[in-house]
């Protein structure tokens, strides 16, 4: 098999024809509890024998664990020869929610921190013990959800990013050779020589007794904001912008599917995990009795806005109203000078409470606060989709289209024109989120195609770089 044509465009390499495929089981995940909603999807990719991407999803059973450990996702990217990789990633996803939720007597930082060091001890200790699995490791990113914010628990170049307001943040730093030497030499990983090789980790779970985990935040949080967890078979083949752009304009199960099916798309070198997580309500995220999903008809984390006031300004007017009644009592009972302290606090905790509420309303609220942990954000992108960042998806999507005639194909491609000509018609609207919607819809309408459909008995692959 020859090398496939590539086209650039951007920051991207599209494989022109695609790459080799084969109808390849994947795994997802959706959950839903109060406040909070998570997707995700697992693939094998395009050109791996096994997955050895592991996820995991603990939501808290009830307030009184929610306020001692808070929600917890992690996407682990295993590393080894043979079964060593997959085993590595899965003894990480079984291991950590389990002794975090352990750890319940600790705080949430060190909790967290903890039971990533257990499960490196537990990789560490099954690679001394077997010629087979000698060396085996992986990468492992945590989200944690708590009152107090969004912490990450990092190792590795697995990536943990947060979206607000069309801002894509990155929040961990790569372990990697080329994150490190750019770090040394306080340059982009732009600037780091193309002959340093970017598939380096310099940190993993597993080849040593301990490892030092990185913990990032924890941030505040913003009704409407999504995390996005992934491993780096999607960051590898996509840029951050194109992810943002997806991730911005499409739900969560969607948005998930669609950037697995691009990252195929894109050649698919590696296997593919996406966890995206929406913070619908952050002041429900500790009602955890309801599990069921809710209505996934909007777009984006940016798309759901809400004009209610949050919880922290109305107590804080309620408050304010309190000491205000108490300042009039007092003042009744000619203790003036009490009564004229206590009327100056209820003053100016309405109007801390009305200037904030009209701040956030108009979106003057700050885009990035840093937590106590970590240096975090380290990358920074604007992903909301105009007439400049929609050429991408357009080109991919075209370039598909191109694939129909060079052999013959068993599935019916008029859907997928159909799709690509809504995305034109919404452009001409000027309607960008919808031509990412109708652009992503091709291309799950393509790849769901090409992951059902059988060649002849005797041969289940298609070859699509052939012609």
């Amino acid at each position: 098999m020859g090398n496939p044509a590539v086209r650039r465009f951007g920051t991207l390499s599209l494989l022109s024809p695609v790459a080799h495929a084969v109808s390849q089981p994947s795994s997802s995940i959706e959950q839903a509890v109060g406040g909070v909603r998570c997707a995700a999807v697992s693939d094998l990719g395009m050109r791996r024998s096994t997955n050895q991407d592991a996820m995991a999803v603990s939501l808290a059973e009830g307030e009184r664990q929610f306020r001692s450990g808070g929600h917890l996702f992690l996407v682990a990217d295993g590393m080894g020869a043979h079964a060593a990789g997959e085993l590595a990633s899965q003894i990480a996803a079984d291991n950590i929610p389990h002794a975090f939720r352990k750890n319940r007597e600790l705080p949430p930082c060190e909790a967290i921190s903890a039971a990533v060091q257990d499960a490196n001890a537990r990789i560490h200790a099954k690679g001394q013990n077997s010629v087979d699995f000698q060396g085996m490791g992986t990468t492992c990113s945590c989200l944690v959800l708590l009152e107090d914010g969004a912490l990450a628990a990092h190792v590795g170049d697995s990536r943990v990013y947060r979206l607000r307001d069309g801002v894509f943040e990155q929040m961990t730093f790569d372990h990697s050779l080329v994150w490190e030497m750019a770090a040394a030499g306080q340059a982009s990983e732009e600037q780091v020589p193309a002959y340093v090789p970017k598939n380096v980790i310099t940190r993993s779970l597993g080849p040593h007794q301990t490892v030092k985990v990185d913990l990032e935040g924890p941030l505040p949080l913003a009704a409407g904001d999504r995390y996005l967890l992934c491993s780096d078979g999607l960051t590898g083949p996509l840029s951050p912008e194109l992810i943002g752009m997806v991730l911005d304009a499409l739900p969560p199960k969607d948005a998930t599917q669609t950037l697995v099916d691009l990252a195929n798309l894109l050649g698919g070198p590696d296997n593919i995990t996406v966890m995206a997580v929406d913070v619908t309500d952050p002041d429900q995220l500790g009602d955890t009795d309801s599990c069921e999903l809710p209505p996934d008809n909007k777009g984006g984390a940016a798309a759901e806005e809400s004009t209610a006031m949050p919880s922290l300004i109305r107590n804080t007017l309620f408050a304010a109203v309190g000491c205000g009644g108490v300042a009039a009592f007092l003042a009744s009972k000619s203790y003036l000078a009490a009564a004229a302290a206590i009327g100056a606090a209820a003053l100016g905790l309405a109007l801390w409470a009305l200037i904030r509420w009209f701040a956030e309303s108009a979106g003057f609220t700050p885009k990035s606060v840093r937590g106590k942990y970590g240096k975090g954000p380290y990358r920074r992108h604007q992903v909301r989709a105009d007439a400049d960042t929609i050429g991408t998806l357009a080109e991919i999507v075209r370039q598909l289209e191109d694939l129909e005639g060079q052999r013959q194909w068993h599935f019916d491609w008029k859907q997928i024109h159909d799709e690509r000509a809504e995305a034109y018609a919404a452009i001409s609207r000027g309607d960008f989120r919808g031509a990412v919607t109708a652009f992503s819809a091709a291309v799950r309408t393509l790849m769901k195609a090409v992951r059902d459909y059988r060649e002849p008995p005797g041969d289940s692959s298609i070859d699509l770089n052939e012609g």
